[in-house]
């Protein structure tokens, strides 16, 4: 049986735990500690930020952190917050320094130095079979941060390096893990050329994600962007520049609506 951590409420939040306590103190009224949760429910306002801790409930899964622009500070307290409703906490462009003090701060949790992510409380049941493909080996940083996306999402994911267009044998050796996925990211910079080959080769829903990595006439991540969005293959998603984390978001949505109501899913990777 699959514990499906995204159909669990959260723990309640302090400031819902202090507005019941005001109650049954007689402090406040039954009227106005309605009128004051109906103000903030479903938030906790931490003066710099307001976590959404009922975001699992309409979307499936929690609200992550996007690190870049936050003070460590800034990351802890908000780490620390979302820690209290024991669902995956993510943290994606994370700089050294905040990596430091989450690590200090929260031992079990995994720092991916590469994809600049810090996961904590990953789900133990992931569901689905998620493959995150490569053009080389310099788009795994934007692979790893769609990768650790995906765990925290509750999906299995796997991640297949440096099968460009350059070397299509590379990826056709790949064509049996491909046609077994339930859905293929697919993260390339240069001319953005590998989702539309591997558009052509599985059923499943396809998400491309260009890179700005690549020579002066890439336009740090134009031209496969605009290669992508004109993709030859029929239905290819295409994410932002560098937009791993979108990625792994979307590619959950279809995992979520694939096993929606199934307790039970095939063996996924860890």
């Amino acid at each position: 049986m699959i514990e499906d951590w995204t159909l669990k409420m959260p723990s309640p939040s302090p400031f819902l735990a202090e507005v019941v306590a005001r109650v049954e103190r007689g402090e406040i009224s039954l009227a106005d500690a309605l009128a004051e949760l109906g103000a903030r429910a479903g938030f906790a306002n931490l003066a710099f930020a307001r976590i959404d801790h009922d975001r699992h409930r309409r979307c499936g899964f929690p609200e992550f952190v996007f690190g870049e622009g936050k003070t460590p500070g800034q990351v802890l307290a908000i780490v620390r917050e979302l820690a209290q409703a024991n669902a995956p906490v993510l943290v994606t462009r994370l700089a050294p320094e905040a990596a430091a003090i989450l690590a200090d701060g929260f031992p079990a949790g995994r720092h991916d130095p590469l994809g600049r992510t810090f996961l904590l409380n990953p789900p133990a049941h992931p569901r689905g079979r998620i493959l995150v493909v490569t053009a080389g080996t310099t788009d795994l940083p934007v692979a790893h941060e769609a990768a650790a996306t995906c765990r925290a999402c509750a999906c299995g994911v796997e991640v297949i390096a440096d099968a460009g267009v350059a070397g299509l044998h590379r990826l056709l050796a790949e064509t049996e893990a491909l046609r077994q996925a339930d859905a293929v990211i697919v993260v390339a910079g240069m001319e953005g050329a590998l989702p539309s080959v591997v558009g052509g080769l599985v059923p499943c829903p396809v998400i491309a994600v260009p890179t700005s990595i690549g020579y002066g006439a890439a336009l740090g991540g134009l031209a496969p962007l605009l290669a992508m969005l004109n993709s030859c293959a029929s239905g290819v998603a295409v994410m932002n520049i560098d937009n791993g984390f979108g990625a792994g978001c979307a590619a959950a949505r279809v995992i979520h609506a694939r096993f929606a109501g199934k307790r039970e899913a095939k063996p996924s990777p860890a």
